[in-house]
């Protein structure tokens, strides 16, 4: 059993032990995930962003697309200002970290099926501060929602094939994507790449 698995159990469990009467749903990958929300009527979905298959931020535009009132919650190990943003413009009702998920999650869930939007309260004052400083905008800021997510990856230290076999894409395409965010961001190398990742807090 993966880490993956274990805590998605662990989270449905919290779910399970509050919400008694309903009736949960569970999906290993990307396109079983959307074919359950097609298929059937939930009240809410709780989205993991790294889930296997295609990439978190397309499964939830692809979601509010085909049923833009169904609330999403979107769960992920990455840092709330790396994706924060991005995941509530996309139409996400929710955002929270999976370190902080089992102590917020069934408060979270509760606001969102009532209408309402769930961020963390060290969230809402990043987003806060935003909307009061007058900020440049920054390069990746620049960057489509996969480009930023293959810019990650290669920042990560992952090779071109790497990238194209965890993301169902052909090598052919991870490369235009790379060649594109290096004119968007006015880079040449991954090593430079990388370094601008890591001092602006993109990757770990």
């Amino acid at each position: 059993m993966d880490d993956h698995t274990v805590v998605r159990q662990g989270l449905r469990h919290v779910l399970a032990d509050e919400f008694r009467r309903a009736e949960f749903g569970e999906a290993r990958n990307a396109q079983e995930a959307l074919n359950r929300v097609w298929k059937d009527k939930w009240d809410v979905v709780v989205l993991d962003i790294t889930m296997p298959g295609r990439s978190g931020l397309e499964v939830l535009r692809e979601i509010k697309h085909s049923k833009p009132k169904l609330p999403v919650l979107v769960l992920s190990m990455h840092p709330e200002d790396q994706f924060a943003v991005r995941v509530l413009k996309s139409g996400a009702s929710g955002y929270m970290t999976k370190e902080s998920a089992s102590e917020e999650l069934v408060g979270a869930v509760k606001k969102i099926v009532q209408g309402g939007r769930y961020v963390s309260p060290s969230l809402a004052e990043k987003m806060a501060m935003y909307l009061t400083v007058d900020l440049k905008k920054k390069p990746h800021e620049n960057l489509s929602d996969r480009e930023f997510q293959v810019m990650r990856l290669i920042a990560s230290g992952k090779t071109v094939r790497e990238i194209a076999e965890e993301n169902s894409l052909s090598v052919k395409t991870v490369r235009t994507y790379r060649q594109r965010i290096f004119e968007k961001m006015s880079l040449k190398r991954n090593a430079e790449l990388t370094r601008y990742a890591i001092e602006h807090h993109l990757i770990k």
